[in-house]
């Protein structure tokens, strides 16, 4: 079976090939982060900096799905992906913009994209929502390990969203869920605040690690609370999830 270097199933084409990404984005750093992350999950992925780079581009990989980001300098995303439709008229699209604006987000939908992120963003929330879209149009093939993330009696659908422990139904918010994804891929491995803050929070969010910190104790009220704790500080080094012993 096919895995990526996190050590999760990977996520493949219907014939077993990796799933092939274009990543649009006139920011040079931001693409370098985007398609590292991306490439993490073992998909082939390529770049464009402009609307017709990109479209030479997807003619040649033919994507299975597009990072786009709206504001480009020589097209705008949404002329950008009148001319993937054409071709590829099946192919998932996710907006990437600055943009957050209700009118913004209607008119990229209403164009014909699939969803929707606006920076600062999380790499996970991105990764996360371009393999909800692949599975959605039956782009790629889900492996059976795959349906949830377990660790003792704590389990998360991430396809739901959901997240239970002894099967009762624990409500979080994105980030919380983001941050508890993250740490549920890594159990009885301690991660440092520089890890969580790279791999959560947005790639330019300024090392501030106190928002770790804060977003821990959100996710203790509602994991550990009243129960024996699975989420434990290792002084000088970080956090760690594991199942309770015994």
């Amino acid at each position: 079976m096919n895995t990526t270097r996190s050590g999760r199933p990977a996520l493949t084409r219907p014939d077993g090939t990796p799933l092939r990404v274009l990543v649009v984005d006139d920011d040079p750093d931001l693409a370098e982060v985007l398609t590292g992350a991306l490439r993490y999950e073992g998909w082939e992925v390529r770049a464009a900096a402009d609307g017709t780079a990109a479209l030479a581009a997807a003619r040649e990989l033919r994507p299975d799905a597009v990072v786009l980001d709206v504001m480009l300098p020589d097209m705008d995303g949404l002329a950008v992906l009148r001319g993937l439709h054409e071709s590829q008229p099946d192919v998932c699209v996710l907006f990437l913009t600055a943009r957050d604006a209700v009118e913004d987000r209607i008119a990229g939908l209403t164009a014909g994209g699939d969803d929707y992120v606006t920076k600062p963003f999380s790499l996970e929330e991105v990764v996360a929502r371009l393999r909800g879209l692949l599975r959605r149009a039956g782009m790629a093939r889900r492996p059976e390990e795959e349906a949830g993330l377990v660790v003792g009696d704590l389990v998360m659908d991430e396809d739901a969203r959901e997240v239970t422990r002894s099967g009762e139904l624990i409500e979080l918010s994105p980030t919380e869920f983001e941050l508890l994804r993250f740490l549920m891929r890594n159990p009885r491995r301690v991660l440092s605040k520089a890890q969580i803050l790279d791999r959560v929070w947005s790639y330019d969010f300024g090392g501030r690690a106190h928002v770790v910190e804060l977003y821990i104790s959100y996710l203790r009220k509602k994991i550990d609370a009243g129960r024996a704790p699975m989420i434990h500080t290792v002084r000088g080094a970080g956090y760690v999830i594991k199942p309770v012993a015994g």
